[in-house]
């Protein structure tokens, strides 16, 4: 899974040199998720105005769409620093200790994947993020006794594509949780747009729509997708990124028009050759695809089900008519119109 093109997960092969410049420094900067950025601008330039540090901020929502990138915004914009670590890197009380006390007045503490974090290390967690306190027990046996030490006051920004993970005394010290959508096709437009000219890529305008109509939604997708586009547009043509161009490098990559690839396919046409459209259990498909449960649910469904291809139901998953259509496959009568939350 982590080769895919177009999963939104961070990849080991992703260009470390080039992605830091492609991402926008200042709210002003960044495209999209319009309503975030109201909420965020109007509580930093209060936080600012009181000379506060900002309130404990929770974001979440599908891999790719900008949550690293908005921690790292509201650090530049309060004007302090940032500290970036994850939940997984955490695994014990002593090392979130030691993080969290080497954090200034003010710094930013980000946690990715926040939904991840152990249980002893949210208990050291909590009295930080509500007292700023760190409680530390010294010594063993009938000798241990407990100290408190203060900390300065800092602001904790979470992250976590699985909200529902995340523990209830957790997030109700997050004074701000906001949810990140995925990008309408014109501010994915907008962000194709101004990642090429960061890159010095000729771009035409219909090139840039045909990679923004298939980044599915996603800004870390876009940016890939338009590495791989110009990679060819170098070998195969004169540089210049045009529709057909676009279209030629992504069809060899075998993203459709929808911004699918063959795994994405091979999830639905799982559901509908071997068990005919469903419904079928998650479980199930992860078998019959060799891939994690998990990683369906975070990962392939997302799109599939903002596609409206595929919908849950209190049975299993089963496919639209839409999908069908999709793969030019006949539909049977008995598959839903659309997809479905239930």
């Amino acid at each position: 899974m982590t080769d895919r093109i177009i999963s939104p997960q961070q990849q080991e092969h992703d260009r470390p040199a080039e992605s830091p410049a492609l991402r926008p420094r200042l709210l002003r900067e960044y495209i999209g998720q319009e309503r975030v950025k109201e909420n965020l601008h109007i509580c930093i330039d209060a936080a600012r105005a009181r000379g506060e540090t900002l309130d404990h901020t929770l974001l979440y929502g599908p891999p790719g769409l900008g949550k690293t990138t908005l921690a790292n915004i509201i650090a530049n914009e309060m004007g302090v620093a940032i500290k970036i670590t994850s939940g997984p890197a955490i695994e014990r009380a002593g090392d979130l200790a030691a993080i969290i006390t080497n954090l200034h007045k003010g710094d930013i503490l980000f946690v990715d994947e926040i939904h991840r974090l152990g249980r002893a290390v949210e208990e050291i967690l909590y009295p930080a993020m509500e007292d700023f306190a760190l409680d530390l027990i010294i010594g063993k046996g009938p000798s241990a006794r407990s100290i408190r030490l203060k900390l300065p006051r800092f602001t904790v920004v979470g992250a976590t594509t699985r909200l529902a993970m995340v523990s209830s005394p957790l997030r109700g010290r997050f004074g701000l949780t906001y949810r990140l959508d995925f990008y309408e096709i014109e501010a994915m437009r907008q962000i194709v747009r101004r990642s090429a000219q960061l890159l010095a890529v000729e771009l035409d305008e219909a090139g840039g729509s045909e990679i923004a109509r298939r980044a599915r939604g996603t800004p870390r997708v876009a940016n890939r997708l338009l590495h791989r586009v110009r990679d060819f547009a170098m070998v195969r043509g004169d540089g210049r990124i045009t529709r057909q161009l676009a279209d030629d490098a992504l069809r060899l990559l075998e993203i459709d028009e929808l911004g699918l690839d063959d795994v994405d396919r091979r999830v639905l046409l799982t559901i509908i050759e071997k068990f005919d459209g469903g419904p079928v259990g998650l479980e199930t498909i992860a078998a019959a695809i060799s891939e994690e449960a998990d990683t369906i649910m975070d990962v392939y469904e997302p799109y599939l089900l903002q596609l409206g291809f595929i919908a849950r139901t209190p049975r299993g998953r089963v496919t639209t008519r839409l999908a069908y259509s999709h793969l030019g496959l006949p539909c049977p009568l008995q598959a839903p119109e659309q997809g479905q939350l239930f």
